[in-house]
């Protein structure tokens, strides 16, 4: 098993898929930059269950996060006939990097503002002026 712990920015928007079982699963690619001078390398990733689920909406293009989970390379043939590869992650745990901009997440529920109970009235009603 290869574990593996990759930082980058998000290439597309999560999407929620389910299985004929009824497992839900979380998918989307995280561009892993390794320098200037090197290609950007692109994990396709798989998150499932419900917390990937609780974590969907805030998973949107270009967010900054660091993903941690079991690496595996998968080969396949294009249509054209051409052999493919792609490094996949099984993603266990998944962490928002940076700021929240208005574009990458839902907003928050407004909070309702509380306000302070009044002080109770003992008959003192001039700070200058002490009840005794």
């Amino acid at each position: 098993m290869n574990i593996i712990c990759i930082a980058g920015n998000l290439g597309r928007d999560a999407e929620i898929r389910s299985t004929p079982q009824g497992d839900q699963v979380v998918s989307f690619s995280v561009g892993d930059n390794s320098g200037r001078d090197k290609p950007t390398l692109w994990w396709n990733c798989q998150f499932w269950g419900k917390r990937a689920v609780s974590v969907a909406d805030y998973l949107r293009k270009g967010q900054s996060v660091t993903v941690a989970g079991v690496a595996s390379e998968r080969e396949w043939t294009d249509k054209e006939g051409n052999q493919r590869k792609s490094m996949d992650i099984r993603v266990y745990d998944v962490s928002l990097q940076g700021g929240r901009s208005e574009a990458s997440a839902p907003a928050p529920a407004p909070r309702q503002q509380q306000r302070a109970p009044a002080p109770p009235n003992d008959g003192w009603d001039d700070p200058n002026d002490p009840p005794f």
